[in-house]
């Protein structure tokens, strides 16, 4: 549940033992300014860059095909995306937002075509790819955009007189199509966007498991670095050290003791202590395409009350995964892991002590995107899908547990991304 949002085949030789967690694991066995410094565990890392395979310009074009036929699906005559995540998965480009309306439209039928201010034009034009679609309507600073986004979809040709918005289309673009296009009903593009991005590719597996084995590989340089004393901050930033000397840009969010039991964290500042939880919660991204894992351990002994909790929030896991098939919903994993917790006494629902969100949530070119195991979703479970697995027992004022390992459903079932905690005192499986 990282808020860092952003494997492919081999993990990193980060050594083949188990790690024990102990005060003796996280002694600092350097030199004294070993916590000033990124400690040589760290150091050491090696970059994980080869053998990334970025997806295909074909895949690309398949994908916008596949837009095209849920367009017509949907009864939708064409759908505006700015320059966001969405704009990235079908084109290859990203460009952000800004006051400036910059877009593209893919239309049911016909070649993709790009909104862009006069002044940007250059520029759009060095990220565009032209095989997807070279046309570029530019508007002055004077002038709408939105009679151009409306008059490619009519030059593509009109059956249904609907125009999708993507969902990270901003109030006042959508508003202003909808101005400058009587006639024309402004509708929710999700069913053509997310039914082609929850459903991911052998290739984009193979990137979130590169971007998976790369995480793994950070916290198990890093973790041996914890000590009493040492500040949220400093554990934070080897962290972020990790990564980049493993050639990614990524980090974690680190909660300690009674911070652990908040689910996104506190603004005070922490220090780890001798018998303390320690949540880190963290991914990066290749190609994009996120990873997302939580590992929560104890400095030190922990107590009979830690134990007993962490094993729950274990058998939880355990349970969701098991009722992962082929065709369930998506709801019924939710019930299956918060059922493990309700029985051990804990809060009905979403009531605390207990777990207080759902219990996974889609992943991608997004840390969070379609769809959740959650209550209510009918989604029904099918081969491509991408979620985190993380029921979370949370305790206020005491502390917090959650064990958090994304996942991908093949033809035969769902396979994580990474090897489960085993133990309290062995957390990378």
């Amino acid at each position: 549940m990282s808020h860092n949002r952003r494997k492919f085949l081999g993990v990193a030789a980060m050594g083949a033992g188990a790690l024990s967690i102990s005060s003796k694991l996280f002694a600092n066995t350097s030199d004294s300014n070993q916590h000033a410094d990124i400690p040589s565990v760290i150091e050491r890392l090696k970059p994980m860059k080869d053998g990334v395979i970025p997806i295909s310009v074909e895949e690309r074009k398949q994908r916008i095909a596949k837009a095209q036929e849920l367009m017509s699906r949907e009864k939708i005559d064409g759908i505006f995306i700015e320059g966001t995540t969405s704009s990235f998965y079908f084109t290859g480009m990203l460009w952000g937002q800004s006051e400036r309306t910059f877009g593209l439209v893919i239309p049911a039928k016909g070649a993709i075509a790009y909104v862009c201010p006069k002044f940007e034009e250059d520029r759009a034009r060095e990220l565009i790819n032209p095989v997807f679609g070279d046309e570029v309507r530019c508007w002055e600073e004077h002038e709408s955009p939105y009679a151009l986004i409306a008059g490619i979809i009519k030059d593509r040709g009109v059956k249904y007189n609907r125009i999708g918005m993507e969902e990270r289309v901003r109030f006042f673009i959508a508003d202003g199509v909808r101005k400058v296009a009587p006639g024309f009903e402004i509708v929710d593009a999700t069913p053509v966007t997310a039914g082609c991005r929850m459903y991911k590719s052998d290739a984009e597996i193979a990137l979130m498991q590169r971007s998976n084995d790369v995480t793994i590989a950070a916290y198990q340089a890093v973790f041996p670095t914890i000590r009493d004393g040492m500040s949220q901050a400093e554990l934070s930033n080897n962290l972020t050290a990790a990564f980049s000397k493993l050639g990614y840009n990524g980090g974690a969010m680190v909660n300690i003791a009674k911070y652990s039991a908040l689910p996104h964290g506190s603004i005070v500042p922490q220090t780890i202590h001798e018998g303390d939880v320690i949540l880190v919660d963290g991914g990066t991204s290749c190609e994009g395409y996120a990873s997302d894992i939580t590992r929560t351990i104890v400095l030190g002994k922990p107590t009979q009350r830690q134990l007993d909790v962490w094993n729950l929030e274990k058998a939880a896991q355990d349970a969701a995964f098991a009722a992962i098939k082929i065709g369930v919903t998506c709801e019924s994993v939710d019930f299956a892991a918060r059922s493990v917790i309700e029985s051990a006494g804990f809060g009905k629902g979403y009531k605390l002590p207990g777990l207080p969100h759902r219990t996974g949530h889609g992943i991608g070119l997004e840390g969070h995107e379609w769809t959740n195991f959650v209550k209510g979703n009918m989604t029904k479970i099918a081969p491509g899908l991408c979620f985190s697995n993380e029921p979370n027992i949370s305790i206020p004022g005491e502390f917090g547990i959650r064990l958090e390992d994304c996942l991908y459903i093949g033809k035969d079932g769902p396979h994580f991304f990474t090897k489960q905690s085993k133990s309290i005192e062995q957390p990378f499986g």
